[in-house]
């Protein structure tokens, strides 16, 4: 089949959304399928305000009518509600194209932590941008909330994890005690000082960057922070910890949390969303109201648990939702 995906969230990013995108990509193309990616790479972009790192595409529909005309995409898949996604919709509207969304992000509560906007009102415009597709796809963890707020057509589309990749590694044993460690974006959303706060033993560490990260430098001189990783270097860095901590009270599913638990590494987080439907107390990790408490009894957990537990996900499972959930149709005649 020819399938387009548009997406604002792209490579040089590095997140949860990027990285199923990128892994669904390469899974489709394995099976033969013909792929269009229309992603911030093809068209001039401008910084995002307040988060430089993401890119905002200059992008009118008629291109995108033009890309998907010429391509005779048989499927659409728009993954984010930005640009290019608004601009994706109103081409397929405009060409009769049935189109397939999904939901990543809770851009709702985001925008309200960064500008005074209503969530109410995001949430009625984040309705509409998904109400005009044949399906919405988004993770089982929060397929309830959606549904609770009016959501229609939603489906299912888990997410999976390279466990050649992330495995466990031999470790360094340190004087200092054990590591704590966050990997992910550092900005505002992902909480994070309600884990740098944490009076826990041995050291903490912090994987990624974002916009708060010169910030959180500044605040915390006693952690490391080693800024972004990708590929080897972030997996052997993953696997080195003791615990994998997850203060996020906001991620919809946490493609980083079966990434820790593929390492052999346990989960401290709190008791909700995502960390709910995927972390089982003492097989993979450990939830409680108090992180620290979590923190602290997840040292406990078994390493070869977490490990085979991340072995029930994979990213054929997902390509195959993915797939499945899809809204197949041809260009009109002209």
């Amino acid at each position: 089949m020819k399938i387009c995906i548009v997406t604002d969230a792209w490579h040089p990013q590095i997140n949860g959304v990027v990285t199923t995108l990128n892994r669904t990509a390469d899974m489709l193309r394995s099976w033969g399928h013909e792929l269009l990616l229309i992603t911030p790479e093809r068209f001039a972009t401008l910084p995002c305000p307040t988060y430089p790192e993401i890119r905002l595409s200059l992008v009118s529909p008629l291109s995108i009518q033009k890309l998907l005309h010429d391509f005779k995409a048989e499927a659409v898949h728009i993954a984010t509600e930005g640009p290019l996604g608004w601009c994706a919709r109103s081409a397929c509207k405009r060409l009769g194209l049935d189109f397939t969304t999904s939901y990543h992000t809770r851009f709702p509560e985001y925008l309200r932590m960064r500008a005074p906007v209503p969530m109410k009102m995001s949430y009625s415009v984040m309705r509409g941008f998904h109400g005009a597709a044949r399906r919405t796809m988004a993770a089982p963890t929060i397929l309830d909330e959606l549904e609770a707020r009016d959501f229609n057509h939603l489906v299912p589309w888990s997410r999976g994890v390279d466990t050649n990749l992330f495995r466990p590694r031999e470790r360094e044993t340190t004087e200092k005690g054990p590591v704590f460690l966050y990997m992910g974006r550092v900005a505002v959303e992902k909480n994070l000082p309600a884990f740098l706060d944490l009076d826990l033993p041995g050291e903490k560490r912090v994987i990624g960057g974002g916009p708060a990260l010169a910030t959180l430098q500044a605040t915390y001189p006693e952690v490391q922070f080693t800024g972004p990783k990708e590929g080897e270097a972030l997996a052997s860095a993953l696997a080195e910890a003791d615990v994998f901590v997850f203060p996020s009270l906001t991620d919809t599913f946490g493609v980083v949390l079966l990434e820790a638990m593929a390492s052999g590494v346990p989960v401290a987080a709190f008791p909700v969303t995502g960390p709910k439907y995927i972390v089982r107390e003492g097989v993979n990790g450990c939830l409680d109201n108090d992180l620290r408490c979590a923190a602290l009894r997840a040292l406990t957990v078994s390493r070869e648990s977490c490990r085979a537990f991340a072995g029930e996900f994979s990213w054929e499972t997902c390509t195959h939702q993915f797939l499945n959930n899809l809204a197949p149709n041809r260009l009109p005649a002209h």
